[in-house]
């Protein structure tokens, strides 16, 4: 059976798969709009019944380094070899604009043979990060003819980051690269709230992929209930 990561105050915890389940049914809270400061440090004045969930869901095809952007963020290290991704969930404390969030981070498969079973980790998302590799022409043709209307099709509100990961091949490798330009360009294609890049590799710029996935969650007025269901 596989298990959840929790990554609690730096240190690493497993917990059995059922416990999973029960973030799904985190209450909805009515949501403001926020900002950034130190991960993993606590505000004062703030208490634990103030901490609000946020449930982030990163899409994308297999390979685009997904799995490689969440472990490295929430464990402060790349990770040494790459573990094939079947919904696997991460969560870390983190304050942003003087509020702390519970901010979930699930993990899921862009591989075909996962296309079934996907879309059960959508429900109660509050923000997508839909990822390519700038290194990968298909990962990123694919976000609008498979991964946008995806999305769309399960979760026609929850906003969307669109994410370029490994960033750092721009500098090392000679192959065709994918520009900014051409991010931004499909950024606005797509209508996502936000374009970023990061490289896991070398840290840059993931910090603050989550960070704006926060402050866009915040962003977003509150529908009168989280629309986000399985047909």
């Amino acid at each position: 059976m596989q298990a959840a990561i929790i990554i609690n105050h730096g240190q690493m915890q497993r917990s059995p798969l059922p416990e999973k389940k029960a973030i799904d049914k985190s209450p909805a809270v009515t949501r403001k709009c926020g900002g950034s400061n130190m991960n993993g440090v606590k505000a004062e004045g703030l208490h634990a019944n103030r901490i609000r969930p946020i449930k982030i869901t990163a899409v994308g095809d297999g390979m685009v380094g997904k799995t490689c952007m969440l472990i490295t963020y929430t464990q402060k290290q790349f990770p040494k070899e790459y573990v094939p991704t079947v919904f696997d969930n991460y969560a870390d404390n983190i304050i942003v604009d003087e509020q702390e969030f519970n901010m979930t981070l699930w993990d899921t498969a862009g591989q075909e043979d996962y296309e079934r079973l996907r879309p059960l980790s959508y429900p109660n998302t509050d923000c997508f990060l839909l990822c390519y590799s700038v290194a990968s022409r298909s990962s990123y043709e694919n976000i609008v003819s498979k991964w946008y209307p995806e999305i769309r099709h399960h979760c026609p509100t929850v906003p969307i980051v669109l994410v370029a990961t490994k960033i750092d091949l721009r500098e090392e490798d000679e192959q065709e690269i994918i520009s900014e330009n051409e991010g931004k360009v499909l950024k606005r294609r797509i209508k996502a709230a936000k374009y970023m890049e990061c490289s896991a590799k070398n840290m840059q710029g993931l910090r603050e992929v989550f960070v704006e996935a926060i402050r866009t969650v915040m962003k977003k007025p509150p529908p009168p209930r989280r629309i986000c269901a399985i047909l």
